[in-house]
């Protein structure tokens, strides 16, 4: 009787054991990684703003040359 309550309570502890060393994450782990999350989603916008950016310059500059070239050849028409 004595052997089948021993190996009983080892058999819990041995389960009670293996439950506790399960990795789990703490609130500060969890908080980094949505800090990273976050970081990466403000890096991206902020790259597709200045890509963004950058098109709407191009596009600006192309209109100013167009509007150039308009004005040059009516210049040139009415001469």
């Amino acid at each position: 009787m004595k052997k089948s309550i021993l190996s009983i309570t080892m058999a819990a502890l041995l389960g009670l054991g293996v439950v506790s060393c399960r990795e789990e994450k703490s609130n500060s782990e969890k908080a980094a990684e949505e800090v990273e999350e976050t970081k990466d989603a403000i890096e991206d916008a902020a790259k597709d703003a200045g890509d963004a950016m950058e098109d709407a310059y191009d596009d600006a500059k192309d209109a100013v040359e167009d509007a150039a070239e308009d004005v040059k050849k009516s210049v040139d028409e009415s001469m």
